[in-house]
């Protein structure tokens, strides 16, 4: 996918770090109530351009882990005092143990059953006992929506982008759906460049999830904690076990 390859460059430019502050401070609050004990280290499998990372290690020390190699350098110059790891989340394999292991919109990447129980997996093979996963994807079979959606951001080097989000309807009986971004860019003198970015995501229902949370043998939890952003995602909270 071009976004996370040639375009990366331009990333913060699709998503300002500075609209992640309110999920992050939900993000840590769920794993406050989650984790049997105060949580201080946190993996980030899918971690791209840093977003949520920025805001992250305030309270956390961070690991954050991802496909391309392009993506993690522009994480790199956000969060240049975490950790950064090349990996797939679904084979991913550090060797040593967090309190947080979180996944998020990253872990819509995963178009098959077994690619996502994988990635499960590999979450739960991360976490102490106590730990807790959080796991946001943007949809569930019950909450998806063929749509459009349109943003982009001004930045200070004088480049500036804008995209268009198109989804598309699911596949019948399928576990995915076709999204298309067309992504226009201008720098500074230059005339307007226009990309055509098509991704392909993971579309399970809200069952299918918690079976394969369980299949990897954590807990899912129910937690009354408010979210900002509810009804843009889908969040799924689970603990390892103790013993």
């Amino acid at each position: 996918m071009r976004l996370y390859a040639e375009l990366a460059p331009w990333f913060h430019l699709v998503s300002d770090p500075a609209g992640y502050e309110k999920e992050a401070a939900h993000i840590v609050a769920l794993a406050e109530a989650a984790c049997e004990g105060r949580p201080e280290t946190l993996l980030e499998l899918g971690a791209g351009g840093g977003c949520s990372g920025s805001h992250l290690k305030q309270r956390f020390l961070c690991t954050l882990s991802d496909i391309s190699a392009e993506m993690l350098e522009v994480n790199r110059s956000l969060n240049p005092e975490c950790e950064h790891v090349l990996g797939d989340m679904r084979t991913l394999r550090l060797g040593h143990l967090f309190d947080v292991v979180l996944i998020h919109d990253a872990i819509g990447y995963m178009t098959s059953e077994d690619d996502l129980g994988a990635a499960i997996e590999t979450a739960a093979e991360h976490l102490r006992p106590g730990g807790a996963a959080i796991l946001i994807p943007d949809e569930t079979t019950e909450s998806f929506a063929p749509g459009t959606r349109h943003g982009g951001h001004d930045g200070g080097d004088g480049r500036a982008l804008r995209f268009l989000e198109w989804s598309h309807p699911a596949e019948p009986n399928g576990t995915s759906y076709q999204t298309d971004y067309v992504v226009v860019m201008r720098e500074a003198g230059q005339p307007p460049r226009v990309e055509l970015d098509r991704h392909r995501f993971g579309l399970f229902s809200r069952d299918t999830w918690l079976r394969l949370v369980r299949a990897a043998e954590l807990e899912p939890l129910e937690l009354e904690i408010k979210d900002p952003h509810a009804g843009e995602h889908v969040v799924f909270v689970a603990r390892a076990p103790i013993s």
